[in-house]
Parts: C-alpha cells; structure tokens; sequence
C-alpha cells in the first residue's frame, strides 16, 4: 500500500505582500489610468485630432492591444526564470519603457494632420504592447500567490485600492486643469515624467514583496496546453464575455465623465470632489469586500454590484442638468458598482486559472489572464469609440459652449449606454457556474492529484480520475 504525501497548506499572504502586489496596480494606471482618464480629451483639445478620427484611433489600437495581450499571455506561459519565477522578470524589466511610452503618447507634435494622426497611432500603440508585456504577468502573478478565496479577495482589494489612488490623485489634481485657454501640454509632459519615477518605484516594490507561492507542475506550458486550457473552461469563456459587456459600458462612462461634469453639469470643480468620494469608497469597500464574498460568494457579490450600476447609470441619463446634485449622485451610485465590481472580478479569474488546471492538469495562468484581458481590452476598445461617437453624433466642438444635441450625446455615453451594456453584463453572468464552492472542491482534488503523483500513483496522463465528488456538485461544463 502507497502512503499518501500531503501536500504543505500554503500560509497566509502578509500584509507586505498584499500592499506589494496592490503597489503594482498603483503603478499600472500611472500609464493606464492617465489615458483613459484623458487621452481622449488630450487628442480633441490639444492635439487637434477631431472626435470622430479619435474615436476610431482608440478603437483600432485597443484592438489591438488586446491581441498584444493573447501574445504576452502566451510569452508569459513559455518563460519561467528559476531565481525570480514566472511573472516578476516581465514587470522589473518592462516597467521603464512602459512608462517612457506614456510621456511620448501625451507629447503629439503638430506635424500636419496626417502626421500628428500617424504619431498618435504609433505612440499609443506601443503603450499597449508594453503595457501588455507587463499588466499580463501582473495579474497572472496573484493566482500563484495565493489560493485562499480570502485572500484572493484581498489582493483584488489591494489592487482596486492602488488604482483609486492614483485616479483619485488625477482627478483632484489634474482633472480641474483640463479648462479652455490653460497649457495643457505642458502639465501632461510634467505629469508623464514625473510618474516615471514614481511609478518605477512601486514597480521594483512589487518584485521585492509580491512572490510566487503556488505549485506548478509544469513551467514551461506549450501552445497545445494553452489552447487545451482555453477549448475546455467555460466559466473563463462565461467570465470574459460577461466582463467585455461590463466594460464596454463602463470605459464609456470613464471616456466622457469629464465632459459630463464640464459641460453637461457645468462643475468642473465637481471633478476632485468625485475623485475624493471614489477614494473614499474604495478604503470603504476594500476591508468590506472579503467579508461580503464570504457570506454571499464571489458571483453574486459581481451581480449585485453590477446592478448599483446600472441604477446610477439611469439615474445620470435621466437627470436634468439643472439638477446638478441628482446627477452627480448618479455618478457616485454607478461607479460604486463598478469598483466593487473591479475588486470581485480578478478573484473569479483567478479561480479559472484552478478549473483549467482541474481540468488539464497543466496550469496555465499566462493564456488564461490573457485571453480574460483580450476581452477586456477589447470592451475597452468599444466603449471608448462608441463613446467619442456619441461625442461626434452629437455635434461636439473643442472650446465652445455645446448644442443641445451635443450634450444630449455626452449623458447618452455616461448614462444609458454603461446601464445597457451592464445589463446584459448581468445577464451573461446569473448563468455563470463556478461557485465558490465549486471552486473549493475543485482546489481539493488538485492537491489530492499532487499527493498521488508525489506517492508514485498518478495516472499516466496526469489528469486527475477524483471527479465524481465534484461532478456530484454540479460540473460547469
């Protein structure tokens, strides 16, 4: 008779490692933050790009970051370095030039109209590889800190928090300088440059504190076990739709809530105010968040979350400019939503990067954030054009007070449009199957698998054959 090794339970994640891993976020929307924030208002009002040309630029080069991403995920999956695992080379080596590419992105040189567009396309198109190269190891890396739900749940937190700060810091101190007349080229360059200090400085933060701690069998992942990973996890496929709706909805909201404070409200001073109340509820919701998804489950956290949204998103449509406060209120509702939403959300991916693993017995986090990026980079990349198309539907014009039909286009993008999209978001994921509980089988049986390859009794095809007490639990395919 074979004895049984048992695998080691992993302890929990220290307090250093949480704010480590939530000091790379901070340092991701240094580049990411600033240019969904303002790139759109940068090329309008600065560059002199018109709103329709740059609808399309943000359409065409977010597509194709989110190809750049399906080919960080599967450069992640091949690489494996003995001294600093998988993910923290990417960040400690790709980190500079990320942030060297922000600055170049906000410095558009008036070279004509086709060469201006042809710089803009070239620059923010490098952006988003480099950011690719390094926000795909990134997020691949907290599935192999931790598999704990509760402390998957506190890095998403930590995450969200770093995040909100750095928008909190924009939209206090930046967004109120965004006013006809002011320089505006010269505040994105100081702003660029200086957050390549900064943002180097949380980077090699992260390295130093953010490890990996889960058990892989195997480094290197071929393509064959990429795709094998993507054919067979549905509640990845299910998650990835569900979050291109969500975002597609919520980037346009991000894209034109500074005109829908500017000129629909006519309180551009309401803009840091906005940005202290999101920073406050994110502090809030961060120490709350592991508890609720204790006591209600990572999904309907999602669902619920999902649906303040779309209220406060009905609520800004609706809203009369007059009525200042309903609207602003309207703001604050939907974007409570999405920030709960944004914690929960990379919890559930990480759970998928188990179920493909349950499923294939090769673990593969790189293809699987990737492919959960793609679709969100590419809801990102449709929310931001339909937005800047609303703008041009409407008759928007840099510098000058508004038309009707121009303002009635800025509250259809940062009201009905996210509600809309939301909704259906809503929908895909009430069918979504992977429940925490699921999930915690699921976690079981790898290890048990582990234990019996570890005591010589593996199957030859390393895929586990201890599936009936799942299945007896539902299985998600």
């Amino acid at each position: 008779m074979t004895r049984r090794v048992k695998e080691p339970a992993l302890k929990k994640l220290s307090k250093l490692s949480i704010a480590g891993y939530g000091a790379g976020d901070a340092a991701n929307n240094l580049a990411f933050t600033t240019a969904t924030m303002f790139l759109l208002v940068y090329y309008t009002d600065v560059a002199g790009i018109s709103a329709a040309a740059a609808g399309t630029l943000l359409l065409v080069v977010r597509i194709f970051d989110a190809f750049a991403d399906v080919f960080a995920g599967r450069l992640v999956d091949r690489t494996y370095s003995k001294r600093f695992g998988k993910f923290r080379p990417f960040i400690m080596f790709g980190s500079i030039p990320l942030l060297l590419l922000s600055v170049a992105t906000f410095s558009v040189p008036q070279l004509g109209e086709t060469g201006t567009l042809l710089y803009a396309y070239v620059t923010y198109a490098a952006l988003g590889l480099a950011y690719s190269l390094v926000n795909i190891p990134y997020g691949s890396l907290a599935g192999a800190m931790t598999q704990d739900p509760g402390d998957r749940a506190k890095l998403g937190s930590a995450r969200m928090v770093g995040a909100l700060l750095v928008g909190s810091a924009l939209g206090i101190f930046v967004a109120p300088l965004i006013k006809p007349g002011a320089d505006l080229q010269s505040t994105f360059t100081t702003i660029t440059l200086a957050f390549v200090v900064i943002g180097a400085a949380l980077y090699f933060f992260t390295v130093l504190t953010a490890k990996e701690r889960v058990h892989r069998s195997v480094p290197n992942v071929s393509f064959k076990q990429s795709m094998d990973t993507l054919k067979t996890n549905r509640p990845l496929l299910m998650l990835c739709l569900s979050s291109f709706l969500f975002l597609t909805g919520y980037m346009a909201l991000s894209s034109v809530q500074l005109y829908y404070l500017r000129d629909v409200l006519g309180r551009l001073d309401l803009y840091p105010v906005l940005a202290i109340v999101q920073l406050v509820m994110t502090l809030a919701l961060a120490p709350l968040m592991p508890r609720l998804v204790r006591k209600l489950g990572k999904k309907n956290v999602y669902i619920v979350a999902g649906a303040l949204s779309m209220v406060g998103g009905i609520i800004v449509f609706l809203a009369p400019s007059s009525m200042v406060w309903v609207g602003f209120s309207g703001l604050v509702v939907s974007l409570m939503g999405v920030m709960a939403v944004n914690i929960v959300v990379w919890a559930l991916e990480a759970d998928t990067v188990e179920y493909g693993e349950w499923k294939t017995g090769v673990r593969t986090e790189g293809i699987t954030y990737a492919l959960f990026s793609f679709t969100r980079k590419t809801g990102q990349a449709v929310g931001g054009a339909l937005a800047a198309y609303c703008l041009a539907v409407g008759g928007y014009k840099s510098g000058v007070a508004q038309s009707a039909d121009a303002l009635q286009g800025i509250q259809f993008a940062a009201g009905a449009l996210p509600a809309i999209m939301t909704i259906l978001a809503i929908g895909v994921m009430a069918k979504y199957k992977l429940t925490d509980v699921l999930h915690a089988q699921i976690v079981g049986e790898i290890k048990a698998r582990r234990s019996a390859g570890d005591s010589g009794t593996q199957n030859p095809t390393g895929v586990s054959t201890l599936r009936q007490p799942v299945a007896k639990h539902g299985n998600p395919t």
